[in-house]
């Protein structure tokens, strides 16, 4: 890997104008010296379109066309990357100051490491702090478990495992990115780093407010694939969380992610 290696960002977006320009303004604002950043936006309608031309003259690549949704737009997006190392950043999250810097130098410092990753704020709509995402160090037996404790937001993964394992399975709504972490865990180290580099932002049109009853019998389906067991770990949770959660509020949800 070069000192400086190319950084290629992608923004999934589609109707996220509230959010949008933010999520711009955190990459752009970033000290690393040597970024892509490429947007692909779903066709929006609210606003969106004109947040877009505005940043277009610092932007690597951007679009806005219809899509078959957020893998699709990804996929779309890494198709485009000429970078050596990747990431994705949706369209109502942010980077923390230095976040790329930092990710780069946890790649240098592991060279052995296909991905790396650090914590994650969760945020409101408002963008305060609502509590911390579940980070913490995770392997491919343990996520094949269901411990997954990668935040996507802060996740930077090497461009040379992507062409091996990607792209995304369309097929995926909720648990593209945990598909990812599997395929890329069963070849390559990964690394957690105890620092915050990103916020992942739960409001009532984000298809992430603790969506467990989708998310899992995606998650299942990897399982299952991969020849797991019904007699494991991962289909157990896969049963009874949904149900628990659906009962439980928000805050509550959160204090049980961080233990579980």
């Amino acid at each position: 890997m070069s000192s400086a290696p190319l950084v290629s960002i992608v923004t999934p977006s589609f109707n996220q104008a509230a959010f949008l320009e933010e999520t711009i303004q955190s990459v752009l604002a970033q000290d690393y010296p040597n970024i892509e950043y490429l947007i692909v936006d779903g066709g929006s309608t609210d606003g969106s379109l004109e947040i877009l031309q505005r940043y277009a003259d610092r932007l690597g690549w951007w679009v806005s066309e219809p899509d078959r949704g957020q893998t699709d737009a990804i996929n779309k997006g890494f198709a485009r990357a000429r970078g050596e190392v990747l990431a994705w950043l949706n369209s109502d999250d942010t980077y923390l100051p230095r976040a790329v810097s930092r990710a780069i130098a946890a790649l240098q410092r592991h060279p052995n490491a296909g991905l790396v990753y650090g914590d994650a704020n969760l945020i409101d709509e408002r963008g305060g702090i609502i509590g911390k995402f579940p980070a913490r160090q995770t392997d491919y037996r343990r996520l094949r478990q269901g411990f997954v404790h990668i935040p996507q937001q802060s996740a930077f993964f090497r461009a040379d495992l992507w062409n091996r394992v990607g792209p995304l399975d369309p097929s995926f709504f909720f648990a593209m990115d945990y598909d990812l972490w599997v395929r890329l865990a069963r070849l390559s180290e990964l690394v957690y780093v105890p620092e915050t580099w990103a916020n992942f932002r739960l409001h009532r049109a984000g298809k992430s407010v603790i969506a467990d009853d989708r998310c899992w019998p995606e998650m299942l389906r990897v399982h299952l694939r991969d020849g797991g067991s019904r007699f494991s770990k991962l289909y157990l949770k896969a049963k009874i969380r949904p149900w628990i959660y659906a009962w439980l509020p928000l805050r509550l949800r959160l204090w049980l992610r961080q233990r579980l």
